[in-house]
């Protein structure tokens, strides 16, 4: 059976997003739609899609009764009202992270997808070299873990170029990236009990954050330190990557540049490089971000198709946006918060 489906939002991550389901057996877009018609119209022309919108309720008039899933692309402003708009016609939808501008917006959109199954694009865990340092710590090869540090840091210069519009949020890198990292928290070391925050602005003509550097405690006695940075300028600089370092009891397991996983215990030290899918449609700049694209959607189809439930569902996603503005919480506030034990608020005082 081939899942027919829709793309709302025909720019830059469009370009990787659509290929990378084209990776994959039982899918088909059948409809773009995109508020600057022309975008749209090109690439239909480039996946060979024929029905193309600058209106996204006369896309789902036409095509509703075909529709499997939507899947949204757009920047996050567009998120919550596409989202309901889609679900309330009873169709799946797939949505970029992050998830919206606020909790609240958050929120509204789990209630409107309640019906529906609803998930969020959070790619970063597919990483080749994520899903391996996983197994290593699942494998208890450095004993339990207690300290980490994930680290995305990096002055990649075509960022405000590919995505000008993140010039103009006011929620910047926590959002935008962060969000991935603490997400990876979460995959990697459990639920947040408490976190600490500060942030800064080192570009001038931008309206949010560009660095941010968050210390969190989990609920397996994990320390994990979130840096992160648009701004980061290296001698030798692997962009853009996530790089993490994790101490156990009995080693510790190293994420570093160009792919390489040490993991090291007494009885010495283990290298190996595991390097994502170079896929012909990807940047090379940007290969384990993009190539991670095809097995976060093949997670979700398989869940759409009833053959295993998918990761990054909107539930699970919602623990992530908690996380985000908890950040921005305390680092307004400049005081470490507690998240709440029944996940209902953002955060409590210390």
């Amino acid at each position: 059976m081939t899942l027919k489906f829709a793309v709302f939002g025909c720019g830059f991550w469009a370009n990787y997003q659509i290929p990378a389901w084209l990776e994959l057996k039982g899918v088909q877009p059948i409809a773009f739609y995109n508020r600057t018609r022309a975008k749209a119209e090109a690439l239909g022309q480039k996946f060979g899609v024929a029905n193309i919108y600058d209106n996204p309720d006369e896309l789902l008039d036409r095509h509703a009764h075909e529709l499997d899933f939507v899947d949204i692309i757009t920047e996050v402003d567009a998120h919550a009202e596409l989202t309901q708009k889609v679900a309330a016609r009873g169709i799946d939808v797939i949505c970029q992270k992050p998830m919206a501008r606020s909790l609240a917006e958050a929120e509204q959109m789990m209630r409107a997808t309640a019906g529906v199954r609803f998930y969020i694009h959070e790619n970063f865990r597919w990483q080749a070299p994520m899903r391996r340092l996983k197994a290593i710590l699942d494998s208890g090869a450095i004993g339990r873990p207690f300290k980490a540090r994930v680290s995305f840091c990096t002055g990649f210069p075509d960022l405000y170029v590919n995505q000008p519009l993140l010039k103009q949020i006011e929620n910047l890198i926590i959002a935008d990236n962060g969000s991935h990292q603490l997400d990876l928290v979460r995959f990697f070391f459990g639920e947040a009990v408490s976190l600490y925050c500060t942030t800064q602005r080192v570009v001038s003509d931008l309206k949010g954050e560009d660095v941010a550097n968050i210390l969190i405690r989990t609920d397996r006695q994990v320390d994990c330190f979130v840096e992160l940075s648009f701004n980061s300028i290296y001698e030798h600089e692997y962009f853009p990557q996530t790089l993490i370092l994790v101490e156990g009891e009995t080693g510790s397991v190293h994420l570093m540049g160009n792919y390489e996983i040490r993991t090291t215990t007494r009885q010495g030290t283990v290298s190996e490089v595991v390097k994502p899918v170079m896929y012909p449609w990807l940047n090379p700049d940007y290969a384990v971000v993009h190539s991670s694209i095809v097995d976060c959607n093949r997670d979700i189809l398989n869940d759409l198709q009833g053959k295993a439930p998918a990761e990054t569902t909107g539930a699970d996603n919602f623990k992530t946006v908690q996380l985000v503005f908890a950040a921005y919480e305390s680092a307004k506030r400049g005081e470490v918060v507690r998240m709440a034990s029944d996940k209902s608020s953002v955060a409590s005082r210390q």
